[in-house]
């Protein structure tokens, strides 16, 4: 079979297309042909040797992947072949809390992943897609999905009362877009691009921002919220909005902190959470409980991901350049035929 490994942590040119053995599951595994894969901002730290020591090279990168139950081990009652399935994220993160242990089975990462033509999973680390949900669209879920799930249903309990702002038009802001929607939240989104505001805009974000325009957004947050500030922000951007995102959310208010798209290392003056009350949790994706009951609110909704490209087997590198540039809104796909 084929399948991509990163050979170093050089960069995406460490990308190599290679020949390996088809795998065969043992006792509890399932062998999975992957329709479809999607990328990450977190697939570009891996590939740069920026995610951290818990990576090792040479590896099979991407932890999104969805695909056709093909053959099943000793044991296998979960999934029977022919289902429908995408892998986990943690694939030992079952339920409960993450633990050292968990964060070690992070896909694509502390083991290998998913951009191969087949791949073998425990039956425990795989969730049944969505009827509705094509391969490339089931593909999106695991860890761009799951971590908007968490930060905002999980453990952001929201209410049809609350006003959520959403940082960018990147895979997990729209998919909070979306959940925030779909439990009938106030959402306000932002952008450096007007065009990407508009789609924001069809998707049902109440409010929008060019933080291009407007580099106090903060305070266009602070006046669109009657001079309160919003309930709830989705921090994906890091250390360089982190400190505008404690000014825009109300006093009492939660952040949820995610990712590091602005880069890290700045020093944060953390007053504000102090004198704000303020909750500010940290969200590294979900469980496999978490996931699935997202694919039930997923299949309730008829809710569809938005995918912004869809490129081959063959094109992964492109893919993986076109992610970097940051010119997606919503997912970036790479489909496996």
């Amino acid at each position: 079979m084929k399948a991509y490994k990163i050979q170093s942590n050089t960069g995406i040119d460490a990308l190599k297309l290679v020949d390996r053995p088809e795998p065969k599951p043992a006792t509890g595994q399932v062998l999975i042909k992957v329709r479809a894969t999607s990328l990450n901002y977190r697939d570009l730290l891996v590939a740069e040797g920026a995610y951290g020591s818990g990576v090792k090279y040479p590896l099979i990168p991407l932890s999104d992947g969805a695909g056709e139950v093909v053959a099943v081990g000793e044991g296998v009652t979960r999934v029977k072949i022919g289902d429908r399935v995408a892998g986990i994220f943690f694939q030992n993160w079952i339920y409960g809390s993450l633990s050292k242990e968990k964060m070690k089975s992070d896909l694509g990462g502390g083991i290998d992943g998913v951009l191969a033509e087949y791949v073998v999973l425990h039956q425990e680390g795989l969730v049944i897609l969505p009827d509705h949900l094509s391969y490339s669209e089931g593909a999106t879920l695991p860890c761009a999905a799951v971590t908007a799930w968490q930060a905002l249903v999980t453990k952001g309990n929201i209410s049809p009362n609350d006003s959520v702002l959403l940082l960018g038009t990147g895979g997990v802001s729209i998919f909070a877009l979306q959940f925030a929607k779909i439990h009938g939240a106030r959402a306000i989104v932002t952008s450096s691009s007007d065009e990407k505001l508009a789609r924001a805009k069809q998707l049902g974000a109440d409010e929008t921002i060019n933080y291009k325009t407007t580099p106090d957004w903060e305070k266009q947050v602070y006046a669109l919220t009657n001079r309160t500030g919003v309930d709830r922000v989705v921090e994906v951007g890091g250390a360089g909005t982190f400190p505008k995102s404690l000014q825009a959310v109300r006093i009492g208010g939660q952040i949820s902190y995610i990712g590091v798209l602005s880069g890290r290392g700045n020093e944060i003056d953390p007053t504000p959470i102090l004198f704000k009350s303020l909750t500010v949790q940290g969200i590294y994706v979900g469980s496999r409980e978490m996931f699935e009951a997202m694919n039930q609110a997923i299949a309730q909704h008829q809710l569809q991901p938005i995918i912004d490209r869809v490129f081959s087997f063959t094109e992964a590198r492109e893919a993986y350049l076109y992610l970097k540039s940051a010119a997606h809104f919503g997912k970036v796909v790479v489909e496996i035929e």
